[in-house]
């Protein structure tokens, strides 16, 4: 192919970064903190929600209180963290990141993972050089990451000419992903790698795939079309 002349906005955890089974060990912590019962991967990806109060509000029937999720929050992350050095990047992200950029395209990441946290990790796998920016949570998590999507193009399009929203694909792992992409003005490929069931990703009315090269030939194409 020629030159790529879309910008790829990538989600982190459950996209590039194959975190599933410290998630899911790290959630079903949380759960007997306040005596729920353990899930299952299926179960999980039927049921999650962003922000992350309305996934609990689908398991206990109702919203927790802010000091359950004060709790659950805390203990999420002490159990995440845990498990963080048994996990890997999703199969074959590595060279498409590769092949994106030496193609001429230009990607970052978006990640609701603490920004703090998130580059050394990126940095530790030896591909932040392929990003032209890398950019997580500040501030409380749990949140939508629709308002920082919208922060994050706008200052990617005042860096860098080639940069724009009706340019841009986003690809993720969660609905949310593509809530944010719509309210920047961006485009979305969901993939069901991650914390979603297909099903789940069939409701934002994008296209939803089943692999990374995948999503980026998908991406690409709905550039190409929404240019012609």
């Amino acid at each position: 192919m020629g030159t790529r002349t879309a910008h790829i906005v990538w989600d982190w955890n459950g996209t590039l970064f194959h975190d599933i089974d410290a998630v899911m060990s790290a959630t079903n912590a949380a759960f007997a903190e306040v005596g729920l019962a353990p899930i299952t991967l299926d179960r999980y990806r039927e049921l999650y929600r962003v922000p992350i109060p309305r996934f609990y509000e689908r398991l206990l029937g109702r919203l927790p209180t802010q000091a359950e999720w004060e709790h659950m929050d805390v203990v999420f992350h002490r159990h995440y963290r845990g498990h963080l050095e048994r996990c890997a990047l999703a199969e074959g992200a590595e060279a498409l990141l590769e092949s994106w950029q030496g193609a001429g395209g230009t990607q970052s990441i978006l990640s609701m993972h603490g920004h703090d946290d998130l580059v050394p990790l990126v940095r530790g796998f030896g591909i932040e050089p392929r990003f032209v920016r890398v950019e997580g949570r500040r501030g409380p998590s749990g949140g939508s990451k629709v308002e920082h999507m919208g922060r994050h193009l706008a200052e990617l399009e005042r860096e860098l000419a080639g940069v724009r929203a009706g340019r841009t694909v986003v690809i993720g792992d969660a609905l949310d992903d593509a809530e944010a992409a719509r309210g920047a003005g961006a485009l979305a490929v969901l993939y069901s790698g991650g914390s979603h069931s297909r099903a789940s990703l069939a409701e934002a009315g994008v296209p939803v795939v089943d692999s990374l090269a995948e999503a980026v030939a998908v991406a690409e194409g709905l550039v190409a079309s929404a240019h012609q």
